[in-house]
């Protein structure tokens, strides 16, 4: 696909900073990153609900840049959508899906690394599993719910461009052989990518958990390695139908992935001088500003032209599938610019005005199936009944609003039933 031409899944923020490896370890199953790391239903604390009770050494850069990722996932997916403009996907090489990848790696390897040194290998590894299975049942229920829902305006509007829009032509036109490719993790609609790649990701976690614990620098290289051979000899997964490939290439976006993984065992901690290094934040800096140069330039007619031809011959195409090098770089430069300017004890962290996108944070994997459910709705009254630019406005905010909702739907649940489970061992 090419980068010119960028159609995914949002913005590209923060190196999740420093691990918070003091915070009180989680019983449950591990954090959810937006959409990478999905939240449990149910079993988050009470104080992660409440920023005035939450634990000084949560990390809230985590939630907050996952909640702001969910936002922009939303709006992106609302195509003809005046907002989806204030997105970070139309200022720089990155988006949302490496803030995603790398905070689930981060988050994985801090949670149930904990739990490793606690409960031991074997029950840390199948509660992995279990979350992995967890993410795939949320995964099935999305498609079904969502394909019944194209469907649906599909008949009801007498208007098959849909099917085709949406990826859901093969399913109408064999519906048994596209059920079956999708319990497979071949089929996927448009705009549900993120999920099964985070499913793989997570389930082949286990090994390379151990393997970060004792040889953490030799597994980054080796991820590294595999990055680069699926760039160079075209390594990739099979989807349906046969002539396609996987949108998100598992060999390539395992690096970032295993690079947040080494980050959460304490690779992040060595990176403290690099990352406070003037001459590294600038540097990062500038790249970011050549990035913002050359994406503006793809839709700002002043600036057409702009990228000499002999330079794009060699970044284009900026291919998402293969997360391209200039696409890492891009997203790692932006990494050190947030975690230099939004320190882990900013007080604007716990401010009222940042909390329900903190939540939205917290609750990543439901916000996340919803906002899907939401974006095409969305869709389709902008395509059916009025698509004005006011029209766009409103859909878009209620969205956000109703996901924002969810979210404190679901915290008050999760301190209502650990309430209930404490009254009960008294």
């Amino acid at each position: 696909m090419d980068a010119r031409t960028p159609k995914d899944t949002t913005l590209g923020t923060g190196l999740a900073g420093r691990a918070a490896r003091n915070a009180p370890a989680e019983t449950g199953t591990v954090p959810a990153p937006a959409l990478g790391e999905q939240s449990t239903l149910g079993k988050r604390a009470a104080s992660e609900a409440d920023a005035a009770t939450i634990p000084s050494g949560r990390d809230l850069r985590l939630d907050l840049f996952r909640g702001l990722a969910l936002w922009f996932i939303f709006l992106n997916h609302i195509p003809n959508n005046a907002l989806n403009w204030i997105t970070t996907r139309n200022f720089g090489f990155s988006d949302a899906t490496e803030i995603f990848v790398f905070i689930s790696g981060y988050t994985a390897a801090m949670v149930y690394g904990r739990q490793m040194e606690t409960r031991g290998i074997v029950v840390t590894f199948a509660r992995i599993w279990r979350r992995s299975w967890q993410l795939y049942v949320a995964f099935i229920f999305l498609f079904v719910v969502y394909l019944a829902e194209i469907s649906y305006v599909i008949g009801r509007f007498s208007n098959p461009l849909y099917a085709e829009e949406m990826g859901a032509l093969q399913f109408l036109s064999e519906p048994d052989v596209a059920l079956v490719q999708a319990l497979l993790l071949k089929f996927r609609p448009a705009n549900m990518d993120v999920l099964p790649l985070y499913i793989v990701l997570l389930a082949s976690f286990p090994p390379v958990l151990w393997a970060l614990r004792r040889w953490p620098d030799a597994t980054l290289a080796l991820s590294f390695a595999v990055y680069v051979g699926a760039g160079l000899f075209g390594w990739n997964l099979p989807a349906y139908p046969d002539d396609k490939m996987w949108f998100f290439n598992p060999f390539a976006w395992q690096f970032l992935f295993v690079l947040g993984g080494w980050c959460g065992v304490g690779g992040s901690d060595r990176l403290t001088g690099l990352v406070h290094s003037r001459l590294v934040v600038g540097a990062a800096a500038l790249y970011l500003l050549v990035s913002l140069l050359v994406v503006v330039s793809w839709w700002w007619h002043p600036l057409d032209g702009l990228v000499p031809e002999a330079i794009g011959l060699i970044i284009y195409p900026i291919s998402k599938t293969d997360l391209a090098p200039v696409r890492l770089v891009h997203f790692l430069a932006l990494a050190i610019v947030v975690v230099r300017l939004v320190p882990e004890n900013l007080a604007m962290l716990r401010a009222p005005l940042l909390r329900p996108m903190i939540l939205c944070g917290q609750h990543s994997l439901e916000v996340f199936c919803f906002g899907v459910f939401l974006s095409f709705a969305a869709h389709f009254v902008l395509n059916e009944i009025v698509g004005t630019v006011y029209m766009q406005l409103a859909l878009s905010l209620a969205g956000i609003t109703l996901m924002v909702a969810l979210s404190v739907l679901l915290s008050w649940y999760s301190r209502a039933e650990r309430g209930l489970a404490a009254r009960k061992n008294l």
